[in-house]
């Protein structure tokens, strides 16, 4: 893959029905600006005055929720990785702790990263026995060493889970995809996830050809912090040689919002299921999929956007 550019800096199941879960995750989270709304219109576009302040020469894809909807599957392969090593926090010791989907949906839109994941859960529920060790880890180097051999394992469940071949790419993104290459803007896509989960991810839902031919490619382990920092994206714009302002970042949930806003470049959003009702105000367009939007419709956007720089 000798066109795509990487950096190799450093670095989200479901064997039961159990909802082993904390208490109310939207109490005990540290302060998010995320808001949620309580309905959410199919397509929403920002108004904006005239002005050709920019034009579109990147157009930045996340790849969770984007490319392919797969938080669930992350929740099944945490949750089968729990499982396998008989992971049991203080408060729930009768059973594997079993994240339920409508507590992954908070976490997962909350907290970037699996290991970040792992690790603030375990600090608000107390830290886990499990087959890795006897005794709940005092010590911080057992701890990290527990959510690394936890993390790893989760990574090659979802690797098998997306080799399995039920899984499908989002509708319009692989047309989209081909309209930018042909246009001759330049592609990218940033994800937050494990870099070798990610790359089996396009390989088996752009497929080898059209990753082989992105500009750029940056996941999780090639920045030090994790979405919604925007080191990803201020990596990317100076990796693909693209203006800020002259990127549009194609994202399904606020914080990838607010990492390509802090990075300062235009978003607009693709909502799923578990992000739909968040509040998107930030976008300059929301929509339930890619399967009506066309290269055209994002180059007004961005041309007609009014900045403030």
């Amino acid at each position: 893959m000798a066109s795509i550019t990487t950096m190799l800096v450093r670095p989200n199941l479901m064997p039961s029905s159990s909802d082993l879960v904390s208490p109310p995750l939207r109490r005990s989270l540290p302060p998010a600006a995320i808001r949620f709304r309580t309905s959410r219109k199919s397509t929403t576009h920002k108004r904006f005055p005239l002005s050709v302040s920019a034009a579109l020469q990147a157009l930045i894809f996340d790849c969770d929720g984007v490319i392919l909807e797969s938080e669930h599957l992350h929740r099944q392969a945490y949750n089968d990785a729990f499982a396998h090593f008989d992971v049991r926090c203080p408060n729930s010791t009768s059973e594997p702790l079993n994240w339920s989907i409508e507590f992954y949906d908070e976490l997962q839109n909350r907290i970037g990263g699996g290991k970040p994941k792992m690790r603030w859960y375990f600090k608000e529920n107390g830290w886990p026995s499990s087959t890795i060790f006897e005794k709940a880890p005092e010590d911080d180097e057992d701890r990290a060493k527990l959510i690394d051999i936890l993390q790893d394992w989760k990574t090659e469940r979802y690797k098998e889970i997306i080799k399995s071949g039920t899984v499908n790419p989002r509708p319009g993104v692989l047309r989209l995809m081909d309209e930018a290459k042909s246009a001759g803007r330049k592609l990218a896509v940033c994800s937050a996830a494990t870099k070798s989960s990610v790359i089996l991810c396009l390989e088996n839902f752009i497929g080898i050809d059209r990753f082989q031919n992105l500009d750029c490619f940056l996941a999780g382990d090639d920045v030090k912090e994790k979405k919604p920092d925007p080191s990803i994206y201020i990596t990317a714009s100076k990796k693909l040689g693209v203006s800020e302002k002259d990127c549009l970042v194609v994202e399904d949930s606020v914080i990838g919002l607010q990492a390509a806003t802090k990075a300062g470049m235009q978003c607009v959003i693709t909502y799923t299921t578990s992000t739909a009702n968040q509040d998107f105000k930030e976008a300059i367009a929301t929509y339930p999929d890619l399967s009506d939007v066309r290269l055209k419709d994002l180059d007004s956007l961005l041309q007609n956007v009014a900045t403030t720089r």
